[in-house]
């Protein structure tokens, strides 16, 4: 009797789980969507302001920044106080960022709009990451995939959006993706109501590897840093100025360039789905390793291709590349037990400044030179990923 009692327990536990587990990832695809707004209509906003390249980098620089900044202090305080009812407080911020932005009359008020959806950025995804972690059942590389994959796909339908409802309506039409941003916030209550609760019961105390020394700890954060520049330096290459790309060198309209920006967001969400799981089966060493350095053959090609290659190496790229950063966050938080949001904080706010940094960095050289330069330059990123052949098993 107490035995099928106990097992009917585990059982409405796991679907517990599970069911946050799927709503905080839903969460992450209407966070994603709603932000990735930006990027996409970029074009729009460089014709409406008179916008140059390095502009369009600073407006991307000002909302990853801003995220990048914030994010490890947040993690770093939820770490000692859990804060629950942040998650939709962070949601509130991107909601008036991306009000704010359909309405913006001058570059300045442009600056402040990135600024506000970055601080939403910054609150939600360090806490979330928690969150998924303590619904992972033990299965972290999985939750953290399950998890990051809402973001993918809600980053890939975000163009899409801009591409059939944005679009046609100009700057104003911005704020149709503003429902989005209401209803997450509707389901992040729902979910910190469960945090709160659950954040009150004893955690597991976890330990770091003994054979992992502290100076080889902290020698394998800065590789994994490294890793992540390289990752998002050449993702910012593709979500900032791809559009521009395709219709600068194939003389392609802009619906066309976001339908291909979307299938490359798209892989990039499958990428994400497999990385994690992979991970807990074949170790997380190996897919960081094989997820940075395999997608040199494409980027190098890419440069060169028509209009068609070009399409098919972007879906590699994404399917590649996307796979490395849940094995890296899980990688990240077992060397460092214990500091779920700060190292979650850490990496999401490398992951957010290195895109911001890069699109900066990026569209001067591509005001200095051409797109295609910039293409055939970041090519060589993904080379970095010998370096993984330095870090520790676990």
């Amino acid at each position: 009797m107490n035995e099928r009692y106990y097992r009917r327990v585990e059982r409405n536990e796991s679907k517990t789980l599970a069911l946050i587990l799927g709503v905080i990832s839903c969460c992450h695809f209407l966070n994603d969507m709603v932000q990735s707004t930006l990027p996409a209509i970029y074009p729009i906003l460089k014709s409406t302001f008179h916008l140059d390249f390095g502009q369009i980098g600073l407006i991307t620089l000002t909302y990853q920044l801003t995220a990048s900044l914030l994010q490890p202090f947040v993690g770093y305080y939820t770490d000692k106080r859990p804060t629950p009812y942040s998650l939709p407080t962070g949601m509130g911020f991107t909601l008036v960022g991306i009000l704010m932005l359909s309405a913006a009359p001058t570059f300045t008020m442009l600056l402040a709009s990135a600024a506000m959806v970055g601080i939403g950025s910054a609150v939600f995804h360090p806490e979330s990451s928690r969150v998924a972690r303590l619904a992972s059942g033990g299965q972290h590389g999985l939750a953290q995939s399950v998890f990051q994959v809402g973001g993918n796909a809600g980053s890939a339908v975000g163009p899409l959006l801009a591409a059939f409802l944005v679009l046609p309506k100009g700057q104003p039409g911005v704020a149709w993706v503003a429902p989005g941003a209401l209803i997450a916030l509707a389901l992040l209550l729902f979910v910190s109501s469960w945090y709160k609760t659950h954040s009150r019961r004893p955690a597991a105390k976890e330990r770091r590897d003994p054979r992992i020394t502290t100076r080889r700890v902290v020698i394998s954060i800065l590789i994994l840093i490294a890793l992540v520049f390289s990752k998002y330096f050449y993702m910012a290459s593709l979500t900032s100025y791809y559009t521009f790309y395709l219709i600068q060198k194939f003389a392609v309209n802009v619906r066309t360039s976001q339908v291909y920006l979307f299938i490359f967001l798209g892989a990039v969400a499958a990428g994400t789905l497999a990385g994690g799981p992979i991970g807990d089966r074949i170790g997380r060493k190996y897919v960081i390793w094989g997820s940075i350095l395999g997608v040199l053959p494409f980027s190098l090609a890419l440069p060169y291709a028509n209009l068609f290659w070009t399409g098919v190496l972007t879906v590699f790229i994404g399917l590649i590349l996307a796979s490395a950063f849940s094995a890296i966050l899980v990688y990240a938080t077992e060397l460092v037990p214990g500091r779920v949001g700060l190292i979650a904080g850490l990496f999401f706010g490398l992951a957010f400044g290195m895109g911001g940094v890069g699109a900066a960095v990026l569209g001067e050289l591509a005001d200095r030179t051409s797109i295609t330069f910039v293409y055939q330059i970041c090519a060589f990123l993904p080379a970095i990923g010998l370096l993984a052949a330095w870090l520790p098993e676990l």
